[in-house]
């Protein structure tokens, strides 16, 4: 490699690690209460004291420690993700804001590891398009659930992609809301609300939100 192409190659990885650790700072976090409406999205699912509920591609806990403090001391939030180093500053994160009712889990691309029929709620924030094995990882999720728990999916559908094939979808890492609620239902679960445009993810005009709450069915 010449001098050049070094130079750049370091500058790139100097770029990217210091927008990664830009991306999670508090003052991040509190605009995206603002744009994603994670308050309202809470209430929604009616997440309350003593829940115990999961965050399933949590990262370094964005919404694990909102869910955390909405729970309180006598609920319980289980955060899952594939990376063990998210899952290590989710854990200093939550040190560092004093909540101790968070129970990290390295789960498999297939299966999020939570505990059967112990779940309130489970919540997939911007995370279902990266499934691809999405058939076994909702049957996980419904026999996580309670008899009466809910699962609240949250996507991002991209302007360019609208009216394209689930698979162009996934590779531009977006997907239409219809796409999902059709494997929720042939899943077990019955649609108990949804929004279609709940705004634009990370307020970028390309970028429109969708939301759906759906209920566990008794089989």
């Amino acid at each position: 490699m010449t001098k050049t192409g070094l130079f750049f190659s370091l500058l790139c990885t100097l770029l990217i690690s210091t927008l990664s650790l830009a991306q999670y700072t508090s003052s991040d976090w509190e605009s995206r209460d603002k744009w994603m409406k994670t308050d309202f999205l809470l209430e929604m699912a009616e997440v309350s004291a003593g829940d115990v509920v999961a965050d399933i591609g949590c990262h370094e806990g964005y919404l694990s420690m909102h869910l955390a403090r909405k729970v309180e001391s006598s609920g319980r939030v289980y955060a899952v993700d594939v990376r063990d180093d998210r899952l290590a500053t989710l854990r200093e994160n939550a040190n560092s804001r004093n909540l101790s009712n968070i129970i990290t889990i390295l789960g498999d691309y297939d299966n999020p590891k939570l505990p059967e029929g112990a779940l309130d709620c489970v919540f997939v924030i911007d995370t279902y398009h990266e499934i691809t094995a999405y058939k076994k990882v909702i049957n996980h999720i419904r026999k996580a659930l309670k008899s009466k728990g809910q699962i609240m999916v949250l996507e991002k559908l991209k302007k360019r992609i609208i009216g394209k094939s689930r698979e162009e979808q996934v590779a531009a890492h977006s997907l239409a809301m219809h796409y999902v609620e059709k494997e929720l239902q042939q899943a077990g679960f019955s649609i108990v609300s949804k929004i279609e445009n709940h705004g634009l993810w990370e307020k970028e005009d390309d970028k429109q939100m969708w939301v759906i709450l759906a209920k566990k069915t008794l089989q």
